[in-house]
């Protein structure tokens, strides 16, 4: 898969009841991610930072939709005892993908996947992968983070905000880039076009380098 690609459809169970992908995210962004296992301690402060920052990706008319391929009742028990340990009710759907279909869809094993027999933390899990998808399921944005290195919630907020952002306006976002900070006019956008979409004019780093100010989101 690549950027811009359609988002691969499927049909699974989840916590929340069966899901229909792309009905289920069509019309607003989505942030499906997957976890290694349940009962493991990276996956269990991952889902909880992301549930308590939940209301943040709810501004950004995000959905959250997690994936790791133990059993549906496996993550009822796990969601019930995160739940007890960190005190907040887990909201968005956590998919069942037993049979790896989903995992291999979206490309979420490791290299040395073990697809038969028992498994255990370290074999036939997925590695912390994530994409970014939009209202029209089309893949913005993907990454991969080995089992033993946890997420930064932060910086998935921070590549919406970006996503978004230049998705309605001719910018990019440059390095380390926050909302609300200056942003840089797009490569492809000439001078003559700059002045118009940009009358109150721009600070030249270099022949290639236009920085404005960072536009309101369409």
């Amino acid at each position: 898969m690549k950027i811009n690609d359609l988002a691969p459809n499927f049909s699974a169970q989840s916590t929340k009841g069966d899901i229909e992908f792309h009905e289920w995210c069509s019309g607003s962004w989505t942030l499906f991610f997957s976890h290694p296992k349940d009962f493991t301690p990276v996956c269990a402060t991952e889902i909880s930072a992301l549930s308590a920052s939940e209301d943040e990706f709810k501004k950004r008319d995000c959905k959250l939709i997690g994936l790791s391929v133990d059993s549906l009742e496996s993550h009822f028990d796990w969601l019930s005892e995160m739940e007890e340990t960190y005190g907040s009710s887990i909201e968005f759907p956590i998919i069942a993908d037993k049979n790896l279909y989903v995992s291999k869809l979206y490309n979420m094993l490791p290299a040395d996947t073990v697809v038969e027999g028992p498994r255990s933390a370290a074999d036939n899990a997925t590695v912390r992968t994530v994409y970014i998808i939009s209202p029209d399921l089309k893949i913005k944005m993907m990454m991969s983070y080995p089992m033993t290195t946890g997420r930064d919630v932060e910086e998935l907020l921070r590549v919406i905000d970006s996503i978004q952002l230049t998705s309605g306006h001719k910018v990019a976002t440059p390095v380390n880039w926050r909302a609300g900070q200056d942003v840089i006019i797009a490569a492809s956008v000439s001078d003559d076009e700059a002045k118009e979409l940009f009358p109150e004019g721009w600070k030249s780093v270099n022949a290639y380098t236009r920085v404005v100010g960072q536009p309101k989101k369409s």
